[in-house]
């Protein structure tokens, strides 16, 4: 069986149903779904008060998603990514930096090590013309 999330559309259905007083299963057959995906809905994103608002669960879903997501290693601005903008503009290769960030015992930038890949990565993500062109 495949797993879909809930639509916007299906959060308002729920939202519509509890306030025309359905119960759990209801609402389940009213969007087709099942009982405990309604229940673990509304248990997920009801306020303080119990109340269930569809766009405030969308709002919550998209921030359920993206904190869940592998934090980048070299976000710009920051102390790594900036010791790789002085390597790169030394005209160092991102195989060079990977292998100098190893061999340095940094101990205020925790896990300093990045590979050749990741910052091939942040520079492509740069916008153009930025880091490239040095």
């Amino acid at each position: 069986m495949s797993y879909s999330e809930l639509s916007v559309e299906e959060r308002a259905a729920i939202q519509l149903g509890q306030a025309q007083g359905f119960s759990l299963r209801g609402i389940a057959r009213l969007i087709n779904r099942s009982p405990s995906t309604i229940s673990r809905e509304l248990r997920r994103n009801q306020d303080g008060i119990g109340a269930y608002a569809a766009r405030s669960a969308q709002q919550q879903m998209r921030i359920r998603r993206q904190a869940c997501r592998p934090k980048r290693k070299l976000l710009p601005g920051s102390e790594r990514f900036e010791l790789v903008v002085h390597m790169l503009r030394e005209r160092l290769s991102p195989e060079q930096i990977a292998g100098k960030l190893r061999s340095m015992n940094i101990s205020s930038l925790r896990d300093a090590y990045v590979c050749r890949e990741t910052i091939y990565n942040a520079i492509y993500a740069l916008p153009v013309g930025e880091l490239r062109q040095e």
